[in-house]
């Protein structure tokens, strides 16, 4: 071989490298990629069925039951438009409590029951998720433009 084809065959064998790499890393980033859904959204069948994805909220008044296991909790997340009933296997966070923000992600199970495997509280008095604001911020517009 001459020198010339040497190095054509490197950069080949580069490029094809530098091409599986970033294949291998565009893969891996999407299976590991979470959205996030308002109930509303999930209500209206806009929220996969087929992987995981958060959904985020209110929790509503009166809706946290725990289960005599001790470990299970059923809530009911909402962003004041439409509610979607949540089952949650494990130790909740200290400050996760009725009337406050919470992010949960999970599957949503053909039953329309949300299956957590994470649940995420406001860490503050004053803090909510961006996402969960800007949820229940739409669902109120939305309420106000039907009331109209």
């Amino acid at each position: 071989m001459k020198s010339r084809h040497k190095k054509l065959a490197l950069i080949a064998l580069v490029v094809v490298a530098l091409g599986v790499a970033a294949v291998l890393v565009l893969n891996a980033f999407n299976s590991n990629l979470v959205f996030f859904f308002s109930p509303t959204q999930v209500a209206n069948g806009e929220a996969p069925t087929d992987r995981a994805f958060r959904i985020g909220g209110l929790v509503e008044a009166g809706s946290v039951k725990r289960e005599a296991d001790g470990l299970t909790t059923r809530f009911v997340v909402t962003d004041t438009a439409r509610t979607i009933p949540v089952t949650y296997s494990g130790i909740l966070p200290d400050l996760f409590k009725e009337g406050k923000g919470v992010v949960a992600e999970g599957r949503l199970g053909p039953d329309g029951l949300f299956a957590a495997s994470q649940v995420l509280a406001k860490h503050d008095e004053n803090y909510m998720p961006p996402e969960a604001a800007s949820a229940i911020e739409q669902a109120q517009k939305a309420q106000q433009t039907v009331a109209e």
